[in-house]
C-alpha cells in the first residue's frame, strides 16, 4: 500500500482571499482582533503573503499586528471552514476508502498499488499514485478555487514529509530508492515528535539535519528521549509502521480562556477555571467522553506556559473543582497570567 498526503494551502486564509478578491495578493491574518496590538488572542493561519513578515499560527496576535500592521486581520468563520472541508473530503472519499482525517485541512488516503496500476495503466504504482494525486488537486481546485500540497511514499512519514517538500501548491513522491537522499539534508524538525525542546537538545550534541540524527544508535536516544527516542532513529530511517486509522477517536476535551488584561488575583483565576471546567465536563457529558485525567494550562504575561495534570476518581461536579483547585494553586501568586486552560484526557 502506498500512502498520499494532502494539506490545504494556508486553508482558512485562502478561503477568505477566494472568497474577496479585493484580498488577492494582500497579506491575510485570520484569527483573533488584533486590537490595534493589543489584542490578546492567537494567530489561526495566515497566508503566504504574511508568512513573509514572520507571521505563523499560534502566534500572539498582537505579535503579527507588529511585524506587519497593514495586513488585512479577519475573524475566524468555522462554519464557513467546516462546509468546504466536507465537500473536500467528499472528493477524497471518491478515490479512497480509507481516510484518515488529521484536521480539517489535512488527510491521509491508503491506496493499492495493484488497483493504481489497474485504473491508469501503469506498471509502477508511484507514476499512477502520482496521477491519481494531481488529479485530485486538480478537482479539488476546479471545485474549490483551492490550492493544496500532496506528498505519495510507502508510508505516512514520508508521505506527509514530502506534501510539504514544495508548499504551496507542490506535488512530491518519494519511491523507496529515493528515501536516504530525500531525508539526507532534511531539518529535524521535519521529524514528528521533534519540536523545538527536542531540536535545542540535538542541537547541543551538534545534531541539525536528519543526516546528523542518523550518527545516533537506537540506545543513545532512548537514553536521551525515552521511548520517543527509538522512534526517531526509525524515522530518520525513513521507517514507520502507523497504519492509516480511519475511525478517529478524541483523545481529550479542553477550554482556555484568554484575559483581557494579565491577572494576578487568584479569586478571578480560580473562578474562570471553574467556568471552565463546567464547560469541558458538560462537552463530555454530551459527547460520552470517559476521561481519568484532569489537566491545567497556565500562561504567564511573559508567555511561559505551564501545564500540570493529575487523576481523578470522584463523579461529583464538587470532587472535580477539588481537583482542578489543587492543580491550580501550584501557579497562583507568582507571576500575572495572560491564559488559564482547563482539559480533560482520555485513559
Amino acid at each position: 500500500m502506498l500512502i498520499l498526503h494532502l494539506d490545504m494551502d494556508a486553508f482558512f486564509a485562502a478561503i477568505e482571499e477566494r472568497d474577496n478578491p479585493y484580498l488577492k495578493g494582500k497579506p491575510i491574518v485570520v484569527g483573533a482582533d488584533p486590537k490595534q496590538g493589543r489584542g490578546r488572542g492567537v494567530v489561526s493561519t495566515a497566508n503566504y503573503e504574511a508568512r513573509k513578515y514572520g507571521i505563523h499560527s499560534a502566534m500572539p496576535i498582537s505579535q503579527a499586528y507588529r511585524l506587519c500592521p497593514k495586513a488585512y486581520f479577519l475573524p475566524v468563520n468555522i462554519e464557513k471552514y467546516q462546509q468546504v472541508s466536507q465537500n473536500i473530503f467528499a472528493i477524497f472519499q471518491k478515490h479512497s476508502s480509507l481516510i484518515e482525517k488529521v484536521s480539517i485541512d489535512e488527510a491521509y488516503l491508503g491506496l493499492e498499488e495493484k488497483k493504481l496500476c489497474k485504473d491508469f495503466k501503469k506498471d509502477d504504482p508511484y507514476e499512477a499514485a502520482k496521477i491519481l494525486a494531481q488529479k485530485i488537486k486538480n478537482e479539488i481546485f476546479e471545485k474549490e478555487r483551492l490550492t493544496s500540497s500532496c506528498g505519495v511514499g510507502p508510508n505516512k512519514l514520508l508521505a506527509k514529509i514530502a506534501s510539504d517538500h514544495q508548499k504551496p501548491n507542490g506535488l512530491t513522491v518519494v519511491k523507496p530508492s529515493e528515501i536516504d537522499d530525500f531525508l539526507r539534508d532534511k531539518p529535524v524538525l521535519s521529524l514528528p515528535g521533534i519540536g523545538p525542546k527536542t531540536e535545542k537538545i540535538l542541537a547541543d550534541f551538534n545534531i541539525k539535519t536528519i543526516k546528523d540524527l542518523k550518527k545516533l544508535s537506537s540506545e543513545r536516544l532512548k537514553s536521551l528521549f525515552g521511548k520517543r527516542g527509538e522512534e526517531f532513529y526509525y524515522f530518520a530511517r525513513g521507517v514507520d509502521n502507523r497504519p492509516i486509522e480511519t475511525t478517529h477517536q478524541t483523545k481529550s476535551i479542553g477550554k482556555q480562556i484568554t484575559f483581557e488584561e494579565d491577572i494576578d488575583k487568584p479569586k478571578i483565576i480560580i473562578e474562570t477555571a471553574y467556568f471552565l471546567l463546567k464547560g469541558v465536563l458538560k462537552e463530555a457529558e454530551k459527547e460520552n467522553f470517559s476521561f481519568s485525567t484532569l489537566e491545567v494550562i497556565v500562561r504567564y504575561f511573559d508567555f511561559e506556559t505551564k501545564t500540570t495534570q493529575m487523576k481523578v476518581y470522584g463523579k461529583t461536579f464538587t470532587d472535580f473543582k477539588n481537583c482542578l483547585l489543587k492543580l491550580l494553586l501550584k501557579f497562583l501568586g507568582k507571576k500575572k497570567i495572560r491564559l488559564v486552560g482547563v482539559r480533560v484526557v482520555r485513559g
